[in-house]
């Protein structure tokens, strides 16, 4: 937990005394059967138990609490998931009752959780909006329409480490691959790029933009622990994502402005689609939703497929053997010093082994995004009272020493003989959630990352600066809504041995 954070809580221990009758823990109102958790303090709960990294704290507290773990963080009753069986209870079993959201006060900048796919509750305008993701974004047919633009990016992901390698510099893989991403969304929604795909400068600014929304969105904030305090935002969290989220409506907003005055109109792209709804059905979206959808596009989009093959590429590095066995692979089955098209990654069953270990043990979303019972619920045994957070520890399950054989090792070779896939139905392994709510973007992801990965290793050998061993790499995560690598890794490419 940041220092800023823990000044403002002892504060307040501080100086709540007068308002303590407010904060009631220990009332009538304590629902029979309540999961077990840890005996919560006066007035902050079990805030102190959250740490600097909360997911992995909910871990160990749910080693004596138990996978259904019941927490006061202030005054919000929180309903902690940390095993498959009890995730599926709650994302499959009982989806529709667990289906809306908690909103971190954060999101509510420039009313975004009013259009946002993401956070809407399950109704009328978020089936719409979903709708949209589904038929026209995301959809078979839309993104195999649009594989050329995925191999034009990926071609320009390999020039971009050529040139490093010819200069003898390192690559920033994360930025690389966040320029990636997000050019290939631009191309896809805008039909151009948003940075140059060979400068850092460009990239380096949008990345920063992005993964600054989504440490605020995950950090801790006194507004969402204690409502009342709403109004002053007294860790400026909303503030700052105010700021965030302003940039890229700018943005989004100039771009729909240039294509409203154009002639020629880019029939395949996003933005048409969505204009073109727009104008034969304004009740179905308007303008103000097609800039939320991109925001949540952009937002989601880009960070969680740049994190991930980050930590993908970390853990090959601290594992030469899986190197070895991937390069093998890739020689032997397109040849050496190729491209991964998409067509390649089914007949590359070890890259999608090091692919699914790596959102095994590296979730994108630790906590999936946050959810909220309406209503008093039954989960097995317990009553779960309404209007509690609902936490899917993914990264706990992930690590989970009862499902996973040796859970802190790196094995893709675990999942050579093994049925568990990760679409949202083997809740052992739910890196994009499960159920109604399951990410929309995961038929994208899939596609691109081990596109990425195997392009990255077949063209290039790859090495640490001089002095640091493989095992040596900082494994450190920084936490947020996503987990990014707390320490970028930065690695040089080298012509082909």
């Amino acid at each position: 937990m940041e220092m800023e954070f823990v000044v403002i809580v002892l504060g307040m221990l501080l100086s709540c005394a007068l308002i303590q009758a407010t904060f009631s823990f220990f009332g009538a109102g304590k629902p029979k059967n309540q999961p077990p958790g840890p005996t919560p303090f006066p007035i902050i709960g079990n805030l102190h138990l959250l740490g600097e990294q909360p997911h992995q704290s909910l871990a160990n507290l749910a080693k004596t609490h138990g996978p259904i773990m019941f927490l006061k963080l202030g005054r919000i009753n929180t309903l902690v998931i940390s095993s498959a069986a009890a995730a599926k209870q709650v994302l499959k079993k009982q989806d529709l009752v667990f289906a809306n959201r908690h909103i971190p006060d954060a999101l509510t900048a420039h009313n975004h959780s009013h259009h946002s796919v993401v956070w809407l509750p399950v109704g009328t305008q978020w089936r719409a909006l979903r709708k949209i993701f589904n038929s026209n974004i995301f959809s078979g047919n839309s993104l195999d329409a649009n594989q050329h633009l995925r191999s034009q990016k990926v071609h320009e992901l390999v020039a971009y480490c050529r040139r490093a390698s010819e200069s003898n510099e390192s690559v920033d893989v994360g930025r690389a691959a966040f320029r990636t991403t997000l050019n290939l969304l631009s191309n896809t929604i805008f039909s151009k790029d948003l940075t140059d795909p060979y400068d850092d400068s460009g990239s380096k600014e949008f990345r920063e933009l992005i993964g600054n929304m989504m440490v605020e969105a995950g950090k801790p904030n006194l507004v969402d622990f204690f409502p009342v305090l709403k109004k002053i935002d007294p860790q400026g969290n909303k503030r700052r994502m105010g700021r965030y989220f302003g940039k890229l409506l700018d943005i989004f907003e100039e771009l729909i402005k240039e294509r409203l005055v154009m002639k020629k109109l880019k029939e395949d792209d996003v933005l048409e689609v969505c204009l073109k709804i727009n104008r034969d059905n304004p009740d179905e979206i308007n303008r103000t939703q097609i800039k939320g959808m991109f925001l949540d596009l952009f937002a989601a989009g880009t960070d969680t497929t740049s994190n991930s093959l980050e930590w993908a590429m970390t853990e090959v590095l601290r594992n030469p053997h899986t190197m070895a066995k991937a390069k093998k692979e890739l020689e032997q089955i397109i040849g050496k010093g190729k491209n991964v098209e998409e067509a390649d990654v089914m007949r590359l069953p070890y890259l999608w082994c090091i692919v699914k270990e790596t959102l095994r043990i590296h979730s994108p979303v630790p906590l999936l995004i946050p959810r909220k019972t309406e209503n008093e619920v039954k989960l097995n045994d317990y009553t779960v009272p309404r209007g509690t957070q609902v936490l899917v520890n993914v990264w706990a399950i992930g690590r989970d020493a009862t499902l996973w054989e040796d859970p802190l090792e790196f094995k893709p070779e675990r999942f050579l003989t093994s049925g568990i896939d990760l679409r949202g139905q083997d809740f052992e392994l739910i890196p994009f959630g499960a159920g109604r709510r399951i990410c929309p973007g995961l038929p994208l992801a899939v596609r691109m990352l081990p596109m990425m990965l195997g392009s990255l290793l077949n063209n290039f050998d790859w090495n640490l600066d001089a002095g640091i061993s493989p095992k040596e790499l900082d494994m450190t995560e920084k936490f947020g809504i996503t987990l990014q690598k707390a320490d970028p890794l930065c690695v040089v490419p080298r012509p082909l041995s």
